[in-house]
């Protein structure tokens, strides 16, 4: 049985807290993406542009908030992402992942999505539809 048919509004994922990001994982998203501004790896051109360090790249803190879904993706898929940056993300920083259950129609559920970091601040918030398979019976 698919584990989010049980889900009710206000209900809340299990939370995934990711490792302190490193400047490697900020290189390596830098070559995945094409995005090699270097306010993303190189301190001194970050200092230039008024930063206190390296910042991570706003899509490498959204696609990450997608892993709370890894769990569920032979259940369904993503189907709506939306979001809003609130904060930056440093070198160091370690990300709790957090979706809480906004509503949840026969295939659809709406998450309120959103990422804090270890001082309780969120950097990142937003709303998921996930589409889930409808279930059918072996006959």
């Amino acid at each position: 049985m698919n584990p989010l048919y049980g889900v009710q509004p206000g209900d809340k994922l299990k939370t995934v807290t990711l490792p302190a990001v490193t400047r490697l994982d900020l290189i390596k998203y830098a070559g995945a993406s094409g995005d090699y501004n270097p306010i993303h790896t190189i301190d001194e051109e970050a200092e230039k542009a008024g930063l206190p360090g390296v910042i991570a790249h706003g899509m490498w803190t959204m696609g990450s908030l997608a892993k709370l879904f890894t769990p569920f993706y032979e259940d369904g898929f993503i189907q709506d992402y939306s979001i809003r940056f609130q904060g930056m993300v440093y070198v160091g920083d370690v990300l709790t992942l957090h979706a809480d259950v906004v509503s949840h129609e026969e295939s659809l559920i709406t998450f309120d999505v959103y990422a804090r970091n270890q001082q309780e601040k969120d950097v990142i918030r937003g709303n998921v539809v996930f589409r889930k398979h409808l279930e059918t019976s072996a006959t």
